[in-house]
């Protein structure tokens, strides 16, 4: 069994040597701040003791490495789950540092330090140990990839049985160069022959469970199909358990809010269910709308000498209205109406009806392709948003007509009404956007919606500049 323990002792391994390279590199980059601050010409600013030396500022420095080191546990830094999403942890840092800026700021001013912590030196050690972390954290991430480490941190997973998620899920795992997962092979069912691809290894029924984990060393068990019995179930479980492999279920009656489902408990009787969505709280609802209105002010500002432009463009090409109205469906089903620039010609839809664009429509404007490949055409959302029919971010809004045939057709797709409707999304920065696959672009929005924090709203925002696509 030694070999099977393999992962779990390299996980820990190299998490030990993060978290010593993140003592080491948050040293660092606090030196760097301190230097900075007090060694250049930054110095002129505020009111600086000249007899101020390193020696007397390190103990401050030493407590901020602390402090950033509690900052990087309480945010999740250390889960062996990041050790290839660079990221990931990229993101779970940019958390880690605001975290760490009101923590070691208010511990000052309750401790009142002296000498005293300079809060320039604070917002400048930001910068330059992001940059220094972010660094670190790449190049150890790059050589743990590029080695024999990734091979040791690799988990082995099998199936019993097969379904539609399972597919999914391999595809997942399949376009992921660096997932830490490797698809082993399926166990069947007694009696039945389970589907799966054919280059996947079937290693044998599921009444040889206990042989195959031992000769394959399977890390994790999931059980895909769920047609055998309690005994049967349980069986499994327990064999597992004996041989140090995970056990694991698809929730295959949980179709929708599955990322959401919770243990719970009524007079102390267990029962799985989905648990509140983040955006039923009042308090989560009122961070998003305080960050829409905000981003909304600056959207705007920022936009209306682009949509100037835009203007005189369009109409030296295509004489007529600028601004394109059209009703869409907003939070819970109330329709709205969203303005875009015009890209099209005015009697775009006059014969055909509602319908998608495609790629090269012959009914865009000339300058309508540019404006939506960089997305410009949708400039004048930022008014939707500061009125609150639109957020910055969430599940592209739709025609009506469009979804009266969506919801017929498509399973769940009416939960994605759960939220406001947003001016970019999950499923758009993962390229799901124009003439795609609706089921895939259901199944992102769904996980944006269970899955809702103001850190995956700034990480959709910052992947809408960075994975620009092409639209339709």
């Amino acid at each position: 069994m030694a070999a099977k323990r393999t992962f779990p002792r390299t996980q820990k391994i190299l998490l030990a040597l993060q978290v010593a390279g993140d003592l080491l590199f948050v040293y660092c980059g606090l030196c760097l701040g301190y230097f900075i601050r007090f060694h250049t010409p930054l110095k002129r600013f505020g009111v600086i003791d000249p007899d101020l030396s390193f020696s007397a500022y390190d103990p401050l420095l030493a407590l901020g490495c602390l402090l950033f080191l509690g900052s990087f546990a309480y945010t999740g830094l250390y889960d062996s789950r990041l050790l290839l999403r660079p990221f990931r942890c990229f993101i779970t840092i940019l958390r880690s540092i605001v975290f760490w800026v009101i923590i070691f700021l208010g511990v000052s001013l309750i401790l009142k330090f002296q000498p005293s912590v300079s809060r320039i030196f604070v917002l400048i050690s930001c910068l330059t140990t992001l940059f220094v972390i972010a660094l670190w954290r790449y190049s150890f991430f790059y050589a743990v990839a590029h080695s024999v480490w990734r091979e040791r941190i690799i988990q082995r997973v099998a199936f019993v049985g097969w379904s539609s998620e399972v597919d999914r899920l391999i595809q997942a795992i399949h376009s992921d160069k660096y997932h830490p997962y490797t698809i082993y092979g399926i166990i069947r069912l007694t009696g039945s022959e389970a589907k799966s691809p054919r280059d996947l290894a079937n290693l044998g029924t599921v009444d040889q469970i206990d042989s195959i984990l031992r000769e394959h060393l399977i890390d994790i068990v999931v059980a895909a199909d769920l047609n055998f019995s309690r005994e049967q179930l349980l069986e499994v479980a327990g064999t597992c358990e004996r041989n140090y492999a995970d056990f694991k279920v698809i929730p295959s009656f949980f179709q929708i809010f599955v990322s959401n489902l919770h243990m719970q408990t009524i007079s102390g009787v267990p029962l799985l269910g989905v648990d509140a969505l983040p955006l039923r709280s009042v308090m989560n609802r009122m961070v998003k709308r305080t960050v829409d209105i905000v981003g909304a002010l600056i959207g705007l500002a920022i936009s209306l000498p682009v949509m100037a432009v835009m203007t005189v463009l369009i109409r030296r090409e295509s004489p007529g209205p600028v601004l394109y109205r059209q009703t869409r469906t907003g939070r819970m089903g109330i329709p709205f109406t969203i303005y875009k620039m015009r890209s099209m010609r005015l009697d775009a839809e006059s014969n055909s009806g509602p319908q998608w664009a495609v790629a090269s429509d012959p009914r865009r404007l000339k300058i309508g392709a540019f404006m939506r490949e960089w997305n410009l055409d949708e400039l004048p959302q930022f008014w939707n948003i500061l009125i609150g029919d639109m957020s910055l971010v969430g599940p592209r809004p739709e025609r009506p007509e469009l979804i009266l045939q969506f919801e017929k057709q498509i399973p769940h797709y009416n939960p994605r009404h759960e939220v406001r409707p947003g001016l970019t999304g999950w499923a758009q920065v993962n390229g799901l956007r124009g003439n795609t696959s609706l089921l895939e672009r259901i199944r992102y929005d769904l996980y944006y919606i269970e899955n809702w924090t103001v850190w995956l709203d700034i990480q959709i925002m910052l992947l809408t500049f960075l994975r620009r696509e092409n639209a339709y």
